[in-house]
């Protein structure tokens, strides 16, 4: 038996490729990393406008979406406790990190994605990586024993253990191509029907066109046939339908709804913090003109617009509402149905849903339970979370320990 180090070949230099990478070449290994844009980690790049919210203060893993074993996504996240992520970022990647108190993220102090980015490459050439750009891997062959690799133009390598991680299919600009179900699905694993998730949802005709750049808090909720699912946050009507966190966090339930051609979710929006008996207390004065009081909870455009789809005239006195006037409005902000009809798709989705089965892998490892030596990380499996840097931690914890399993493996 050779006792030199494992060859380790990572396919992707995203979040989850460098983090597999790096933790490879901390295990021991000899690493190659396989990139096919030319620099890397372009979501990086784009994420937090700009910023990169890297992790979340908090996790509450019942806000990941999966449908793979719910019991496989919880145990894979516990192999890399969010204290210790924020450790690894501060001192071994030299990144000092801040908590943003209304949001409960945490930022570099840098407020730069670049930096991250950067300090990730910087950590995993320092780590002996080697880091092959601008090279595009064709197909992924088991050998006798390890792993074949074709790149473009006919070379190959061979690597002891193979570490995929090239994304799913959101955001295409960034690289993004959907290789991983193609050669994985092709290798026998199973694939859930991916989708757009975490993506603006739009409206035909705009009918709202007159609001677009109205943003505001809100808290939403989603309904299919299967599923309901509620989200706080920003709110903004765009030229074309609907953005902003709490849009993008049930935009999912919405698109899965119509990948399974279930009747179309239901989205209600309410537009404040109050509920029903708030608003019927704020409306029980009786000298004020009904836009006075809306207008000063809301935008003034909005709160015009909900005025006249329940035909309330803003000048009216509140004395002068009727009793089913004051109900419709009452329910017009505290559940006003949001009519949709569709989504603005992979180009503008934050990640992919579905994929890779997560029942497939070793939640400790991250190695297939139907090829040994393969190991999977980041987006292309079968699971997300919502806005706020937790599909981030999905791509840190899956690369570690898709790294660590890795670089474990004996290279025959």
């Amino acid at each position: 038996m050779s006792t030199s180090p494992p060859l380790v070949a990572v396919l992707g230099a995203g979040a989850a490729g460098l983090l597999a990478a790096i933790h490879a070449a901390k295990g021991g290994a000899r690493v190659v990393l396989l990139e096919r844009t030319p620099d890397g980690g372009r979501k990086i790049l784009i994420s937090g406008g700009g910023r990169c919210n890297i992790l979340p203060s908090h996790l509450d893993t019942t806000r990941y979406v999966t449908a793979s074993s719910p019991n496989s996504l919880r145990m894979i996240l516990r192999g890399w406790p969010l204290e210790d992520q924020r450790s690894f970022f501060e001192e071994e990647v030299g990144l000092p990190l801040r908590l943003e108190e209304e949001t409960g993220k945490l930022f570099p102090v840098a407020n730069s994605a670049r930096a991250v980015r950067d300090g990730l490459v910087r950590t995993a050439k320092a780590h002996g990586v080697e880091w092959q750009s601008g090279v595009e891997v064709t197909a992924l062959d088991p050998l006798t024993s390890g792993w074949g690799i074709t790149l473009a133009g006919g070379r190959t390598i061979r690597a002891d253990a193979v570490i995929v991680a090239t994304g799913g299919l959101s955001v295409p600009k960034t690289g993004s191509d959907g290789f991983a179900y193609r050669a994985l699905g092709a290798l026998g694993h199973t694939i859930h029907p991916t989708y757009p998730a975490l993506t603006p949802l739009t409206l035909d005709p705009p009918i709202f066109v007159d609001l677009a750049g109205v943003s505001l808090p809100v808290t939403i909720e989603a309904k299919n046939a299967t599923e309901r699912r509620e989200a706080s946050g920003g709110f903004l009507f765009t030229h074309r339908g609907y953005s902003g966190p709490a849009v993008l966090d049930i935009s999912h339930v919405a698109v899965r709804g119509g990948l399974a051609e279930e009747p179309p979710a239901t989205i209600t929006v309410q537009w404040t913090a109050y509920d029903a008996p708030t608003w019927e207390a704020f409306l029980a004065p009786a000298v004020h003109q009904v836009g006075t009081v809306i207008r000063r909870e809301l935008p003034t455009r909005l709160a015009d617009r909900l005025l006249a789809d329940v035909g309330i005239d803003p000048t009216r006195k509140l004395s002068q509402l009727p009793r089913n006037g004051r109900k419709a409005l009452v329910a017009a902000l505290t559940r006003y149905p949001l009519p949709w009809s569709g989504d603005e798709g992979y180009k503008k989705a934050e990640v992919t849903g579905g994929g890779v089965a997560l029942g497939e892998v070793q939640p400790a490892t991250m190695e297939s339970r139907i090829h040994p030596g393969l190991f999977l990380a980041g987006e292309l499996l079968d699971a997300f979370g919502p806005i706020g840097g937790y599909n981030f931690v999905w791509a840190w914890v899956t690369g570690r320990l898709a790294g660590l399993g890795a670089s474990a493996k004996d290279d025959g």
